[in-house]
């Protein structure tokens, strides 16, 4: 990785990480309406379920899990970019998808362990003043009732979820071609330096961000629920076609799509601020 991939990465990482924690009671909530546990209405599960505890040991995983991930997505993302621009057409659909695809591949394999034990933490329900579990008595017990593979629950249920990336980053791609291509053909008309990027620009990819991540969310939601499913203590879940076959016969299909609201509010906002202050600090560089 190159000086400025790492500048790049380092600084949309900084943004990303406040933007994670703040967010993060949301992430609580949500794991909570995913999972087979819940039988009340959103606004019980916020006031009754998510207390201090929670919150305060979701903020350490919801960090290392952000920040693990996205670095070596970021990482493996932006090789395989540049590899791929060499054998396929330079910046084209095919080198998105697959570089996405293969990055999302690597950074799910590394960090699965970490966000099984942020899901087992975030579903720890128990009453106020009562002592919680902490993260390496959750290790413990993980290794102690499953073994080693038992840090890899819901795995299966992530590597379908690429494809949430890759819807994700296809159609923000060519959002942003499109505003470029607008944008060149109005400095042609004005004969200006269309290298000059302005404010509208950056809120331009704002929108492209914060739509291309609404398409991919609502598409592939789904796989959250049941890589939350499978991620439970004792579940009676064991494989990803299994839980997707066993949620919507017990439950509903709408049951699939738990925590979706709560999920948008959170995922939304940070994945507009993030992309926009990636191409931001992308275009700074190049000057």
């Amino acid at each position: 990785i190159t000086v400025r991939d790492y500048l790049q990465l380092h600084v949309f990482m900084c943004g990303g990480t406040v933007g994670a924690i703040l967010t993060c009671p949301l992430e609580v909530v949500k794991t909570r309406l995913q999972s087979s546990h819940v039988t009340f209405y959103i606004s019980e599960v916020q006031l009754t379920t998510v207390n201090g505890a929670s919150v305060a040991q979701g903020n350490v995983f919801c960090l290392l899990c952000w920040y693990g991930l996205s670095a070596i997505y970021f990482a493996a993302y932006s090789t395989a970019k540049e590899k791929l621009n060499g054998v396929f057409e330079a910046d084209s659909t095919q080198v998105h998808m697959v570089s996405a695809g293969l990055a999302g591949f690597t950074a799910i394999t590394a960090t699965n362990p970490i966000w099984l034990i942020k899901t087992r933490l975030q579903l720890d329900a128990r009453n106020r003043g009562e002592r919680r579990m902490n993260a390496f008595e959750c290790m413990r017990r993980v290794y102690q009732t499953e073994g080693w593979r038992g840090f890899y629950r819901g795995m299966s249920a992530s590597y379908a979820g690429i494809s949430e990336t890759v819807i994700h980053f296809v159609i923000y791609e060519s959002i942003k071609r499109k505003l470029m291509e607008s944008k060149a053909q109005a400095s042609m008309d004005q004969d200006e330096d269309e290298s000059v990027k302005d404010a509208s620009d950056f809120v331009g990819m704002m929108l492209a961000a914060a739509t291309s991540k609404t398409c991919a969310t609502s598409i592939a939601y789904p796989h959250e629920v049941i890589r939350t499913r499978l991620r439970e203590e004792g579940s009676k879940y064991r494989s990803f076609f299994q839980t997707l076959l066993t949620v919507p016969k017990e439950e509903g299909y709408r049951a699939l799509y738990r925590g979706l609201t709560t999920h948008l509010v959170r995922q939304i906002p940070n994945t507009a601020i993030m992309m926009s202050t990636y191409e931001m600090v992308v275009y700074l560089l190049q000057r």
